[in-house]
């Protein structure tokens, strides 16, 4: 089922690409919805069990997928979606690795870094584990802005970068800090004073609680940090710099959040809270790292399509 996955991924990259952004999650919630559905027919009705699951996910994925292909194809005019008229492009393949290569290394990357986190956590029991599990999907829930507004520059920085207008790129960077930072800061505020709060939406154990409450409160003061570092990436990654980015990625992790942590987390330094610090430690390497880059402007060279006015201008 990955091809619908890969496919309504793709179809909803062309719509943001045409300056669509609502339409993919308006299809996201029908597909979410449907899946529900299905999952409530698939197990409890005919007892498929986690089989019916997965089937309940990848009919819902092919289903948005399918219907997204027909929206594209009836309402833009720009671009036709035929299996048929499917033909390989070697320059365009050459081109998606050279962007998509480095950004799945970065991924990689990141998803490596996580699990070495999870080492160094795993050394100061289960608590500190479960502290680190539940706490850790309140934090991605609270990055979710960041990301978001990030994939949007993206998109905005790549139609400007195609039109030749590099001039917007700045404006649109200074609008987008400026709602990420706002976002940044309430988000920081409510995870700050209610970690345990919302801690205790996943368990009742006190020491968990304790841990849980230690880690949003640290990592909620720096939320700022991670909002800015993202959104300097989007700039990078919108105008198909993606080589520089994997670097940065690669140098804040593993020489420096994995190091920082390992060290910090100590007994007779900070314990588990090092673990908790090395991650704002981290995002402060990467932010300074993106942000002198972005200054160096050499990014503005890495346009994927190189603009040609035609004959009327």
């Amino acid at each position: 089922g990955l091809i619908f996955l890969f496919g309504y991924n793709g179809t909803s990259a062309i719509l943001r690409g045409l300056g669509d952004s609502k339409t993919p999650l308006y299809f996201l919630i029908g597909s979410v919805g449907l899946n529900i559905i299905l999952d409530l027919i698939f197990v409890p009705v005919f007892h498929w069990g986690v089989a019916g699951v997965a089937f309940a996910t990848v009919l819902s994925e092919a289903c948005a997928f399918i219907a997204q292909i027909i929206y594209l194809n009836r309402y833009h005019k720009v671009v036709k979606f035929s299996f048929r008229d499917l033909k390989f492009d070697h320059e365009i393949f050459k081109k998606s690795i050279r962007i998509g290569l480095p950004t799945g290394f970065q991924q990689t990357f990141v998803a490596a870094g996580m699990v070495a986190l999870y080492w160094i956590v795993n050394q100061h029991g289960v608590d500190a584990n479960a502290a680190y599990s539940a706490a850790g999907r309140i934090d991605n829930f609270a990055a979710m802005p960041a990301m978001s507004f990030s994939i949007a520059l993206s998109t905005f920085v790549g139609q400007n970068m195609g039109a030749n207008r590099p001039d917007r790129v700045k404006a649109g960077l200074r609008a987008t800090l400026i709602m990420t930072s706002i976002f940044s800061l309430f988000i920081s505020l409510i995870t700050v004073l209610f970690g345990k709060m919302l801690m205790r939406m996943f368990t009742n154990d006190p020491v968990v609680i304790s841990l849980g409450g230690d880690y949003l409160r640290i990592i909620g003061s720096f939320y700022i940090l991670f909002s800015v570092m993202f959104v300097l990436n989007g700039v990078l990654r919108g105008a198909g710099d993606t080589l520089i980015p994997m670097f940065i990625s690669l140098f804040s992790l593993w020489l420096v959040r994995v190091p920082v942590a390992y060290y910090l987390s100590q007994q007779n330094i900070l314990g588990v809270d090092g673990i908790w610090w090395s991650i704002p430690v981290g995002w402060f390497s990467g932010m300074v790292l993106y942000y002198f880059y972005y200054k160096t402007g050499r990014w503005k060279k890495k346009a994927v399509v190189k603009y040609s006015a035609d004959k009327n201008g």
